[in-house]
């Protein structure tokens, strides 16, 4: 009966080749390991410091305004503002110059401060409002932006915001299930303005800036929108989930104002 002869380069082949596979799924395992603590960073950890730097966040300004210290913006509930946004602008990724107002000798809050609280009852939401929609240093925080150039909270014209629906606090995840009478409360120093949500409009561009309009309307889907002069909220996000190639908009008309 004769044997099989193996060479010993033919085994030194073999064991290079078991050597790469070995090494290559040890690379795999590895890579996998990774995505998979990235996915958990930007889906929970993220979330998690957000929510906590926003809770807090709302704790200091309600002790200052329980101490009376300093003035609030937001408190001018007649001021117009004027909105110049340019057509070209991205709704939420782009910060534009503020607008100038009607009154010069009342400032605008400084970019990236939360001077304002925003309550969805619904969601059991409770966030910071800061001036400034940049992702670093409003967005990602967990507050919500308000767009510069747009009117203040109680004013007349439209008091527009942005939120991320996904990640980092993900203050607007659920706001596509806001329906019509709905309340929003936007509670500054001095006031405390209710809106009642009155119409969604649930896809378009990330550039129709019309939804922000002093007169709401937008540009890309003319059917959906305002054409009379009014005090409005709107809030706008990302959709679908996940992506940010598409806005939602949540659009609200003031009901009420009252002391606080």
């Amino acid at each position: 009966m004769r044997q099989r002869v193996m060479h010993h380069g033919a085994r030194r082949r073999r064991e290079r080749r078991r050597r790469a596979v070995w090494a290559g799924g040890e690379l795999l395992v590895t890579a996998g390991v990774v995505l998979l603590l990235l996915v958990a960073h930007q889906l929970w950890w993220t979330n998690r410091q957000a929510r906590e730097g926003a809770r807090r966040e709302v704790e200091v300004l309600e002790r200052e305004w329980e101490r009376g210290a300093g003035a609030d913006p937001g408190a001018q509930a007649d001021q117009d503002l004027h909105t110049t946004t340019p057509a070209t602008t991205t709704l939420a990724t782009t910060t534009p110059k503020p607008a100038a107002q009607d009154d010069p000798t009342t400032p605008p809050p400084d970019l990236s401060q939360a001077y304002a609280v925003l309550r969805i009852p619904r969601l059991h939401l409770r966030v910071p409002v800061a001036e400034g929609v940049g992702r670093r240093g409003v967005l990602d925080k967990g507050y919500v932006g308000h767009y510069p150039g747009t009117a203040q909270p109680g004013g007349a014209g439209n008091f527009a915001l942005a939120g991320h629906r996904n990640t980092h606090g993900e203050p607007f995840r659920y706001v596509d299930r806001l329906a019509p009478g709905d309340t929003v409360q936007v509670e500054t120093r001095g006031a405390v303005f209710t809106y009642a949500v009155d119409r969604t409009l649930r896809q378009t561009s990330a550039r129709d800036s019309g939804v922000i309009g002093r007169i709401p309307r937008s540009t890309v889907r003319p059917s959906y929108g305002y054409t009379e002069p009014g005090h409005y909220l709107t809030l706008t996000t990302c959709t679908p989930e996940y992506t940010s190639r598409y806005r939602l908009v949540v659009w609200g008309k003031l009901v009420s104002t009252r002391p606080r």
